[in-house]
């Protein structure tokens, strides 16, 4: 949606949050200008979390917490405790888990990262595809490397 169709929505008194997931900060930043300040906006796109926060946002609408949520949260809470380095440092370890989890269309990814992880969770189903070789095998990389395999 557009930044003015928003801020009309946040006229409504039903509507108060609204999640952002179009990869634009720029666009963030002109809902949270166009909006009232008790209105929130909740990053819908993992690896946007950190700016999204910097620009006024309230929080995540997450994939990466069903792997790594105590860190996705932590992260949060580090940077409304004023603790930005914290917040950062979290942000670039969880970095390349961001981009693998969306290399391919969601859920794909997510739930092959699960699946890596012994959940049973399930194939995805049609219209989508299984993950792709290269990107399960990505997966495995990052999730060897943080310690969640």
């Amino acid at each position: 949606m557009l930044p003015e169709t928003v801020a009309r929505l946040a006229e409504l008194p039903n509507i108060v949050a609204v999640k952002e997931a179009s990869g634009n900060l720029d666009r963030a930043s002109q809902i949270r200008r166009m909006t009232p300040p008790d209105f929130e906006i909740y990053s819908g796109d993992d690896s946007l979390t950190l700016p999204i926060l910097s620009v006024g946002g309230a929080g995540v609408v997450s994939v990466t917490s069903h792997l790594v949520g105590d860190l996705m949260q932590q992260m949060v809470q580090a940077f409304f405790q004023g603790q930005y380095q914290a917040a950062t440092d979290i942000h670039l370890k969880l970095e390349p888990l961001f981009k693998a989890l969306f290399a391919t269309t969601n859920p794909i990814p997510i739930k092959a990262a699960l699946r890596l992880q012994g959940w049973a969770v399930g194939e995805t189903r049609l219209p989508l595809s299984k993950v792709p070789p290269d990107v399960e095998l990505r997966l495995k990389k990052v999730l060897t490397e943080l310690s969640l395999l």
